[in-house]
């Protein structure tokens, strides 16, 4: 069981979102002791929230514990912002990463310090291991479900009243420990929408802050005029579906991609095949969060990702004096996207589970 979840009468706040992970772990902790408390936030302007809030109170009243429901507009906001500003910079967000940090593991933790909670809990699939007094951030047990990639963020102090209690459990283990318990949303289906959007498509959200619509789609290889796009934040660096592109174009029949965006022109950039614009040689991230600190060497060598799933990859890591960083990869990375996060990864640590080294956003591409 996760490192911390073995110790009784303590107090945990486990943060309830309807779903069937939030659930099981409030399950497990009440039946190994704890005093739980669970909070469900709410966005007040989503309709379709109200499912999950009838799911939560369901459970708490199953069992028996306290229920907080409060709603989290202004917390979200800053989430929101994010989006649409990354995307009007012609950057391709990574709104979950931003959420953990400033709504999940800011506000949440928040509540749990105010009713004298020892610890606060979620669903994620990750893992804690505590070292000499320094919290580290490990992949989980069930590594199709890790998540550590979207926690790359977390500080210190919040890895040190974090648990993670299904970090060393798979998702169907997950399943069949509601299934037994009889949990009504046990079978219940996951939701892989952007979850501040509510039932807005994404494409219609972002449109209302998109400020140049139209433009034209060049080929990057011969400079031609290809097509038109509909505005540049509805595409990211790769897609391949949706350009509009007719057959008529190009010289090789091949599908065309999407391989750079220029705001200041608006002008999308597109290329035929598996072209070489697409690979890149290495990144740069200004703003990178080590855990649980920064390296004593300015250089090394551990394994990254570059999108959420990504098998590991090899890489060499060098932070400048600045405090950037440059990982450069092994192997030529395809599609690589700014405004997207490097992860990085280690196995130095005495566990069978690779820990999270930190993360940062992707500022810059190279090409060598």
């Amino acid at each position: 069981m996760n490192n911390k979840i073995s110790e009784n009468k303590k107090t945990v706040v486990v943060g309830l979102s309807g779903g069937v992970d939030s659930s099981v772990v409030a399950l497990l902790l009440v039946k190994a002791g704890y005093d739980v408390v669970g909070l469900h936030m709410k966005n007040a302007t989503e309709e379709s929230e109200v499912e999950d809030e009838k799911f939560v109170k369901s459970l708490a009243e199953k069992l028996n514990i306290k229920l907080k429901i409060v709603e989290y507009s202004d917390e979200m906001q800053i989430v929101k912002d994010y989006f649409v500003k990354e995307y009007q910079a012609g950057r391709t967000p990574n709104p979950c990463v931003i959420c953990n940090k400033q709504v999940k593991f800011k506000p949440f933790l928040e509540f749990a310090e105010s009713v004298g909670a020892d610890y606060f809990a979620t669903g994620h699939y990750a893992n804690i291991q505590e070292k000499n007094g320094k919290y580290y951030l490990k992949k989980a047990e069930d590594e199709s479900k890790d998540q550590s990639y979207f926690l790359n963020s977390l500080s210190q102090s919040q890895l040190k009243k974090a648990m993670f209690p299904l970090g060393v459990l798979t998702k169907a283990e997950v399943r069949k420990i509601a299934e037994e318990n009889n949990l009504i949303m046990a079978n219940r289906s996951e939701s892989y929408d952007v979850c501040f959007l509510g039932s807005t498509k994404f494409k219609d959200y972002i449109m209302q802050f998109e400020n140049k619509g139209e433009g034209k789609i060049v080929d990057k290889q011969t400079g031609k005029v290809v097509g038109k796009h509909t505005g540049l934040a509805k595409y990211t660096i790769g897609q391949r579906r949706g350009l509009g592109i007719g057959g008529g174009h190009g010289k090789t029949g091949e599908g065309w991609f999407v391989t750079d965006k220029d705001l200041k022109t608006n002008t999308l950039f597109v290329a035929q095949g598996d072209a070489n614009e697409l690979y890149s040689n290495a990144l740069i991230s200004n703003n990178f969060n080590f855990i649980p600190e920064k390296p004593t060497q300015n250089k090394f060598a551990c394994k990254a990702k570059f999108r959420y799933r990504q098998p590991d990859q090899d890489v060499m890591v060098k932070v400048n004096d600045d405090g950037s960083v440059l990982v450069e990869f092994n192997e030529r990375q395809r599609a690589i996207t700014i405004g997207q996060y490097v992860v990085l990864y280690s196995t130095d640590l005495d566990s069978k589970y690779d820990y999270c080294l930190g993360g940062g956003t992707i500022d810059k591409v190279i090409k060598y």
